[in-house]
């Protein structure tokens, strides 16, 4: 006796479709909760990474009795300054400039305007926009 072709075990094309859907839902809503996350493995990072620069800028003006200015910049801990002033025990302090989380590069400015310290320090934020409320800077406490 032969069994009809609907009593044989397997999934149907429409359960096999339901089955991804339901997957794809899960892995949606798994991403929308994480992405707060993102945020704050970019913040920590950039505020890591102004830890290390301020160290860096510390020990520059500790060779050299100044920070770089404004324009010099922080290629100055990569590449010696040509403008005045130059510094006369200059040591490169990386071989490239750290980028924030965002891809952007960080920004020093001196005399500060925002910081406590004698400069601003401070990654754009996630709008790579500087100025803005989402800065990440060593005003804050925790930079």
């Amino acid at each position: 006796m032969k069994r009809s072709s609907r009593n044989q075990a397997g999934f149907t094309l429409l359960e096999i479709m339901m089955v991804v859907m339901i997957i794809a839902l899960l892995a949606g809503a798994a991403i929308f909760a994480m992405k707060d996350q993102f945020g704050v493995a970019g913040d920590a990072k950039a505020k890591g990474d102004i830890n290390g620069l301020k160290t860096a800028l510390m020990m520059y003006r500790a060779r050299n009795g100044f920070y770089p200015t404004t324009e010099q910049g922080l290629k100055a801990l990569v590449s010696k300054p040509d403008s005045e002033p130059r510094p006369r025990n200059w040591v490169p302090s990386f071989n490239e400039m750290p980028r924030d989380a965002w891809q952007s590069e960080y920004i020093f400015e001196y005399p500060a305007k925002r910081s406590k310290d004698e400069y601003d320090l401070y990654s754009p934020g996630p709008d790579r926009k500087p100025n803005t409320p989402d800065d990440l800077g060593n005003w804050q406490k925790e930079a």
